[in-house]
């Protein structure tokens, strides 16, 4: 069950990087970094049965391979950050507020909607404090994974 839902989270991402025109020789790259943060995800979530946690986490290692990888493609964040958040943004949760709006159960549309928003601030929460780490950081752990040869640079 999980490698389906890991299998899922790289096509989606890759399907997203399409939508988006990501150049396809970054598109592993965007594969990789949605996969892990939705493994991240899973595992935080079985862990701590806490979804805002579960999203936070995630969101920072999503945000952290990002920018890793922006530094080794030599290339902006946001061709990575983008399509590899997609796989933990709620939209579940919207729709199912906005249904439930709709058929006037206010009570659910509510209770959608927190958890959806606690979710949203999550991931920019999460975004906020990476982002202001300096970027010294990951250059550090990109130029170290170009000398490991931990990352082949073709794809």
């Amino acid at each position: 069950m999980i490698i389906l839902q890991l299998f899922s989270a790289f096509l989606g991402t890759i399907a997203f990087s399409i939508l988006f025109n990501v150049r396809t020789r970054y598109f592993i790259s965007c594969g990789i970094t949605g996969t892990f943060g939705w493994f991240v995800y899973l595992l935080a979530y079985h862990l701590s049965s806490g979804k805002m946690i579960s999203n936070f986490l995630a969101a920072v290692i999503v945000i952290s391979l990002s920018r890793i990888f922006a530094v080794i493609k030599h290339c902006p964040i946001t061709i990575f950050l983008i399509p590899g958040i997609f796989p933990l943004v709620p939209g579940a949760g919207i729709y199912y507020t906005a249904y439930e709006l709709t058929q006037c159960n206010f009570d659910r549309a509510l209770n959608y909607g927190i958890d959806t928003f606690q979710t949203a601030v999550a991931i920019a929460l999460a975004i906020s404090i990476v982002i202001s780490l300096p970027s010294k950081v990951f250059k550090i752990v990109g130029d170290l994974m170009k000398n490991l040869k931990c990352y082949d640079r073709t794809y």
